[in-house]
C-alpha cells in the first residue's frame, strides 16, 4: 500500500545524498517532494502541513546542517516524525479487561467486519485464547451464515441463537461464554452510517448490554479520508478504542493509515494484509515506517517465517544444509513456505534494501511463476528430486512434458539449482570465512543465473528472478 509514497520519499533522500553540505534550499526541495508524496497519498491536509513544519524546524537547525552526517540526521528526523503520526500507543487490544473480554467490531457496510471477526478469532487462538463469535447483523441477507463459514475456516466457535434481536444475541453470547469458559467474545455488528440515528441507537444498546473493553472501528484503507471522517463520528457517538485497517495489500495510497491517529485520536490496533484467515497483524508503527523508508522489516519477516514453517522444519533444513544434502525436494518445500508467508511483494518489502529497488519491482515473480517451478519439480521422480545429477536429456524431455513447460525451462532450473548447491557447499565447509569468500559467487549467480538483485553488467536479460521467472 505504501509503495508510491515510499518511492517518493526515498527519491527525495537520494537527492540529498548527492550533496556534500546541505543548505536550506536542499532541505526545501526535499520537503517539497515529501509534501507532494503525502498529499498524493491522500493524507489529511492539516496533518501534512503540521508534519512538514515540524520536519523543517528540526532539519534546518544549524547543528544538523553542520554535522558530519547531515543527510542521516534528516532521515532520522523524518523517521521520528512519521512515527509521531502513528502515535506512541502499541497495537492490539486493551491491556486491562474483565473476563470474558468483549470485543465489539463496528463500522460502515462492506468494510470487512465479518472477515475481520474471523481473522481476529484466529489471531486470539494463536495467542492461546478461547474466543466465541456472534453476529448481530440481522438485516444483511446471509450475514449470520457468513460468520458461521468464517468461523469454520478460523476454527472458532460461533454462537447462533434463534432470536433475531441484536441486543439479545450479544447478551446471549456473553452468557454462553461465562457458562462454558470462553475468555473472549467477538461481536460482529451490522454496517451502518453514523447519520443513521436508529442504527446508532441500536449500537449503543449493544454496547450498554455487553460492556465491551474494545470497540474496534473497521476501516477499508482504500476509502481514504472518508473512512477517517466516519471513524471520527463513530468515536464521538459511541467511543472507539482502536482502528482496524483492512485491505492494506491493495492499491490504496496510504493516506488513511497516516491520518487516522492525528484526526480520530485513537491508535491503529490491527491491519489486514490479505484475504487469508491468517492475514491479520498487530500494528507496529516502527516496522511500517522502516518499510516506507526502504529499511526493511526483519522482525515481521521472521514472525511470518515462523508461522509458515512447520515445527522442526527449520532444524531439519539446517542439518541438511550443513551436510550438503540440499535437494530439489527441500527447495520445493521452501517455495511452499514462501507462498504461505503471503504475497511475495509484501515479503520482499520486509527485506532491507530490496523494497525500493525499481528493477526488482519490474521483475518481481508472481504466483504463476512459482507454480511453474513447483510443477517442474513435481514432475520429477523421487529419485530425481533427491539426486538431480541423474536427470539426462530424455528425463528432461519427460519432465518438461509432464509439467507443461519447455526443456529450456527445466535446463534453466537445474543449472541454477546447481549453482545454488555450490554456494551452499562452500559456506557449509568453510563457515564464516567461506561465506565472505563466496560473496563473489552469489553475485555471479545473481547476474548470470538469476539469484538476488546483484550481478552488475553481466546480468542476463530477465532481471533478478531467473530461477523463478521464465525468460
Amino acid at each position: 500500500m505504501f509503495e508510491s509514497i515510499s518511492n517518493r520519499i526515498q527519491d527525495a533522500f537520494k537527492g540529498l545524498r548527492g550533496e556534500v553540505r546541505l543548505t536550506d534550499a536542499h532541505i526545501e526541495n526535499a520537503l517539497s517532494e515529501i509534501r507532494l508524496a503525502l498529499l498524493e497519498a491522500d493524507v489529511n491536509l492539516a496533518v501534512v502541513k503540521a508534519f512538514i513544519d515540524r520536519v523543517r524546524d528540526k532539519a534546518t537547525d544549524q547543528t544538523v546542517l553542520k554535522s558530519l552526517s547531515p543527510v542521516q540526521q534528516v532521515v532520522k528526523i523524518v523517521r521520528d516524525e512519521l512515527l509521531a503520526l502513528f502515535g506512541d500507543a502499541e497495537g492490539g487490544l486493551q491491556k486491562q479487561a474483565s473476563t470474558p473480554r468483549v470485543v465489539l467490531l463496528l463500522g460502515l457496510q462492506g468494510s470487512g467486519k465479518t472477515t475481520t471477526s474471523g481473522k481476529l478469532g484466529h489471531w486470539l487462538t494463536r495467542q492461546g485464547r478461547h474466543p466465541l463469535m456472534v453476529s448481530t447483523d440481522v438485516r444483511r441477507p446471509a450475514a449470520i451464515q457468513q460468520l458461521s463459514v468464517v468461523g469454520e475456516q478460523a476454527n472458532v466457535r460461533v454462537y447462533a441463537p434463534e432470536t433475531m434481536d441484536p441486543v439479545a444475541r450479544a447478551s446471549g453470547a456473553l452468557a454462553e461464554a461465562k457458562a462454558k469458559g470462553f475468555d473472549t467474545v467477538i461481536v460482529d455488528t451490522a454496517g451502518r452510517l453514523h447519520i443513521d440515528d436508529d442504527l446508532m441507537t441500536e449500537l449503543q444498546a449493544i454496547k450498554d448490554a455487553v460492556h465491551p473493553s474494545d470497540l474496534l472501528y473497521v476501516a477499508d484503507a482504500m476509502t481514504g479520508q472518508d473512512a477517517i471522517k466516519s471513524a471520527g463520528e463513530f468515536n464521538r457517538r459511541v467511543g472507539v478504542t482502536g482502528v482496524v485497517l483492512t485491505k492494506l495489500d491493495g492499491d490504496a495510497r496510504g493516506g488513511a493509515a497516516l491520518s487516522v491517529v492525528s484526526v480520530v485520536g485513537v491508535p491503529i490496533a490491527f491491519v489486514g494484509s490479505g484475504e487469508r484467515i491468517e492475514d491479520l497483524e498487530l500494528f507496529h508503527p516502527d516496522r511500517i515506517v522502516s518499510r516506507m523508508l526502504g529499511m526493511g522489516d526483519v522482525l515481521s519477516l521472521i514472525e511470518k517465517a515462523e508461522q509458515a514453517m512447520e515445527e522442526g522444519e527449520a532444524e531439519k533444513l539446517e542439518e541438511r544444509l550443513r551436510k550438503n544434502q540440499f535437494s530439489l525436494d527441500d527447495f520445493a518445500k521452501q517455495l511452499r513456505t514462501i507462498k504461505r508467508m503471503g504475497p511475495l511483494e509484501s515479503v520482499l518489502g520486509m527485506i532491507p534494501g530490496l523494497g525500493g529497488l525499481k528493477e526488482l519491482a519490474q521483475n518481481r515473480p508472481d504466483d504463476k511463476q512459482l507454480a511453474r517451478v513447483e510443477a517442474i519439480i513435481s514432475s520429477m521422480t523421487p529419485q530425481e528430486r533427491h539426486n538431480d545429477s541423474i536427470i539426462n536429456g530424455s528425463r528432461r524431455k519427460r519432465i518438461a512434458a509432464g509439467s507443461g513447460t519447455k526443456v529450456e525451462d527445466v535446463n534453466r532450473l537445474l543449472n541454477q539449482f546447481g549453482e545454488m548447491k555450490k554456494v551452499i557447499k562452500m559456506i557449509g565447509q568453510g563457515g564464516p570465512a567461506a561465506l565472505r569468500q563466496a560473496k563473489g559467487m552469489p553475485k555471479l549467480a545473481a547476474g548470470q543465473q538469476g539469484f538476488g538483485p546483484g550481478g552488475g553488467k553481466k546480468r542476463k536479460k530477465g532481471g533478478p528472478w531467473g530461477l523463478i521467472k521464465s525468460r
